[in-house]
């Protein structure tokens, strides 16, 4: 099968559209949802590309009334998502095009949100059934447009917010944030640099690999992780390679949506140190899933020996077993320039009692197949700086 004809439309979770030069189908894919004026939000260093340009001017020519909201950070916050809907507001909007990787896409979904609330965004925190104060009615429908392959936000029923104030990240939650349509192009993540490419495609990996070993039984969830984990063998390394290649940009935002799709079974430990890592240092936040990966992995091999032996066996692995799949892990770091050590990207031992005890207040920690202390965290924390496995 070429290339170019590696489409389909997918009905799971939502609506999906994939395949090559499928942005065509945005204004459709709009007023499908009842647009006529929606806001896009992006991030500052796509809007400035004539890509998110000719989408935009594709989008008026049809008669859509579109505007461009781009005032976010890599990590977005809550003043971005207030701006957001100052944004939607002044400009007359009733929905959002969310285009760009995992931070446009949690922001343009928060922004959808709370442009019809009257309650600050944190009372709607994902903690016990706060997702009830939400005003349903008042929420914008959102087209979501990944151009990473990592987050997979678009298929996901929240987002994930950073509070300055508390220097934390809070999930925003509500079963409607789920994009009404969703748009995988793989021609709009070709020109992805190499190193984003590798850290986007490993934080998709993350998703798959704790979902699997999430303690839950969601034999669904367990499927698409599997496949999940065998696409990102196969097709990563060829993304980074050949950025170019739009089979592996393809295969790719598959692996990232269906990350996104089975971690409703659960997370872990990887993305509990890694959300208050990147509310502390506003890293990157599939680098930190990329290297926290194996110290993890070795924290969790008690529990996880038997799920990591049938996952080796059925990506193919030579070595079996979690010898062997930890071995593919390390050489595919290594292979497309992933760190090994959390020190190489500037984060030091200062903090490490403090992140261990975010950890485990973290949500995603009760998907970990092991309940760490906040003295276990530290310790896979400390060995993650050091580059002892």
């Amino acid at each position: 099968m070429s290339n170019l004809q590696r489409t389909g439309n997918w009905n799971y979770p939502n609506s999906i559209r994939a395949g090559a030069g499928r942005i065509a189908e945005l204004p459709e894919a709009c007023r499908l949802l009842g647009m006529q004026a929606p806001l896009m939000v992006t991030d500052p260093q796509l809007a400035a590309l004539p890509m998110v340009q000719q989408v935009l001017a594709q989008c008026r020519a049809t008669g859509l009334a579109c505007g461009i909201f781009s005032d976010i950070k890599s990590n977005p916050t809550g003043a971005n998502i207030d701006d957001g809907v100052v944004a939607f507001r002044a400009g007359g909007h009733d929905g959002v095009i969310a285009l760009g990787g995992g931070s446009a896409l949690d922001a343009g979904k928060a922004v959808a949100l709370m442009a019809g609330q009257d309650r600050p965004l944190w009372d709607f925190a994902d903690v016990g059934d706060n997702w009830l104060r939400i005003n349903s009615a008042g929420m914008a429908p959102v087209v979501a447009v990944p151009t990473t392959a990592g987050t997979g936000s678009e298929v996901g029923r929240a987002a994930v917010i950073t509070d300055t104030d508390c220097h934390v990240k809070r999930i925003i939650f509500h079963p409607r944030m789920l994009p009404g349509q969703v748009i995988l192009d793989p021609e709009l993540t070709i020109g992805l640099p190499p190193r984003l490419t590798a850290a986007t495609g490993m934080d998709a990996l993350s998703h798959n690999l704790e979902a699997l070993c999430a303690p839950a039984w969601h034999p669904m969830a367990d499927g698409i992780a599997l496949e999940g984990i065998r696409l990102v063998k196969e097709f990563l390394p060829v993304a980074v390679a050949d950025g170019d290649n739009l089979n592996a940009r393809m295969q790719m935002l598959a692996a990232s949506s269906m990350g996104a799709t089975a971690f409703q079974k659960g997370l872990g430990a990887m993305h509990a140190l890694a959300h208050p890592l990147g509310a502390l240092y506003d890293a990157h936040h599939g680098t930190l899933n990329a290297i926290l990966m194996p110290y993890v992995l070795q924290a969790n091999r008690s529990a996880i020996e038997p799920t990591l032996r049938r996952a080796a066996a059925y990506i193919g692995l030579d070595e079996p077993g979690f010898e062997g799949f930890m071995t593919w892990i390390l050489d595919l770091r290594n292979r497309i320039g992933i760190p090994h050590t959390l020190a190489e990207t500037g984060i030091r031992a200062g903090d490490v009692s403090r992140i261990a005890r975010m950890a485990t207040e973290d949500s995603a920690a009760k998907g970990n197949p092991i309940a760490f202390t906040a003295a276990q965290y530290a310790a896979i924390l400390q060995r993650a700086i050091a580059g002892k496995l």
